[in-house]
């Protein structure tokens, strides 16, 4: 499937739970998916479980530098509203020489709380709401480095 990011980038997706990026990434990369909500419901059997986040991010950091190492596309799909773990990816990826892509998810809170509600698995309503506030702008994300942004909104492909 063709992507419009260059061969070898890092994709951080960005963006509240119930934001769409995980159909985002599930519909644009066959692979190179790294999700640490599928890491914890490996170490622990349950993906909510916060406790396994420090195990999970080792093995994501494990396999991203595998995959940049090799020039693979990767597409890191968690929140990353956080400023200093976005500050590791972009680290990694110029450590390896790579392209760091932001996908922003702004999408409005009441569309991410009603798809969020919608699921077999929801994150509490408060935490909802404390990252879709915590979600960076297009201007924070290209001051911090990122060599281009894209912008998904309410009529993108990201919808379910």
């Amino acid at each position: 499937m063709e992507t419009p990011y260059a061969p070898g980038s890092l994709v951080v997706l960005i963006g509240s739970p119930g934001a769409g990026k995980s159909t985002y990434a599930r519909r644009h990369f066959p692979t190179g998916r790294l999700c640490l909500d599928d890491f914890r419901e490996m170490a622990t059997d349950e993906a909510a479980d916060q406790s396994a986040t420090p195990t999970a991010a080792q093995i994501q950091n494990l396999l991203l530098d595998a995959r940049l190492a090799r020039g693979l596309t990767t597409v890191v799909d968690s929140t990353n509203v956080l400023p200093h773990v976005r500050a590791g990816l972009l680290a990694r990826a110029r450590y390896y020489q790579r392209p760091a892509v932001a996908v922003l998810f702004e999408l409005p809170l009441a569309d991410c709380l009603a798809r969020n509600n919608a699921r077999a698995r929801q994150v509490p309503q408060n935490v909802v709401r404390e990252l879709h506030q915590m979600t960076p702008t297009a201007e924070q994300l290209a001051a911090e480095g990122f060599a281009s942004i894209r912008t998904i909104g309410l009529c993108e492909p990201a919808r379910r």
